[in-house]
């Protein structure tokens, strides 16, 4: 080998060895990750397991009374209150996600779009508690206005500032999704002399169906599993009812509950928190496997 082909050689061989580097770091990224969340899913059985064997499955998920104090785990009611204010959420952050996604995708002029979005992105990147804090003090005293009766703690306001937190994340996908779509589709669609509001709701928003519905799944997914906002503003009282203006008590509002330290290790209402927990996580995988299944299925592909 000639001297000025050993350089050469030394630095092809450090490029083979950064590569490989590079390619082990990134294994094991995907490793751990697939082994936290395994073991996650151990501590969650394992612990839940030991709640069911004092409390019948059966019990657990047809209960229409959640009193752990007084040995009452009926389920439903916590499981209400967490689908309750996740439908009001996706009624406010659907239309207004969705709105604006179109007009930062097809109306927006561009320099006024990469303004405009970031700050938009900032709400989805504001602390929960702030927005609990803020249905409180803002949404509640307002939505009595409209509703004399109301109580301070209530499903509504905890359902609308939900809507705002996921709105950024539909907005957000939505918008990468329709300007994915070509623009030789909209080109034909306005030579064929279509309106700006035909080409957006008859030709970009079908063709980027399936990212659009898959925002809203996850969204919706996100909103399942808000915590304090819902803690704040939705109260801590189990009720089994679908009036938005009453105080509701979700899943994740109870295990914040029990997590503050009144119950003791080891007893039945600290074991209750990984059976709900549990329940939540399969919840939660159910609407993320749909959302895949929606995506693989209504994916449109452009060359």
């Amino acid at each position: 080998m000639t001297p000025p082909d050993r350089p050469r050689a030394r630095r092809s061989a450090r490029g083979r060895f950064g590569e490989k580097a590079v390619l082990l770091a990134l294994a094991a990224a995907a490793t751990i990750s697939v082994l936290v969340t395994v073991g996650i899913v151990v501590v969650l059985v394992e612990e839940g397991a030991l709640f069911f064997t004092d409390v019948p499955i059966t019990e657990f998920f047809t209960g229409t009374q959640w009193f752990p104090l007084e040995g009452k785990f009926g389920v439903l009611p916590l499981l209400n209150a967490s689908i309750v204010i996740a439908l009001i959420a996706a009624v406010v952050a659907v239309p207004l996600g969705l709105g604006s996604a179109i007009y930062l995708s097809e109306y927006a002029p561009e320099r006024l779009r990469r303004v405009v979005k970031p700050i938009l992105e900032i709400l989805a990147g504001m602390p929960t508690i702030v927005l609990g804090f803020f249905a409180l003090d803002a949404v509640t005293p307002a939505l009595q206005m409209v509703f004399p009766g109301l109580g301070l703690y209530n499903a509504l306001a905890a359902g609308i500032v939900v809507g705002l937190l996921i709105t950024p994340l539909i907005s957000s996908l939505s918008e990468d999704a329709m300007r994915a779509v070509p623009n030789s589709m909209r080109e034909g669609a306005f030579g064929l002399g279509a309106t700006r509001r035909v080409v957006s709701l008859r030709v970009v928003v079908p063709a980027a169906l399936s990212g659009i519905v898959a925002s809203i799944v996850l969204a919706i997914s996100r909103a399942i599993g808000e915590t304090m906002a819902v803690t704040l503003a939705a109260g801590t009282i189990p009720n089994l009812s679908w009036n938005p203006l009453e105080g509701m008590q979700t899943i994740t509002a109870y295990i914040v509950q029990v997590s503050k330290g009144e119950a003791t290790r080891g007893s039945l209402q600290y074991d209750s928190i990984f059976a709900v927990g549990l329940l939540l996580f399969v919840v939660t995988l159910v609407i993320n496997i749909i959302a895949v299944r929606i995506v693989r299925k209504y994916r449109t592909v452009y060359q």
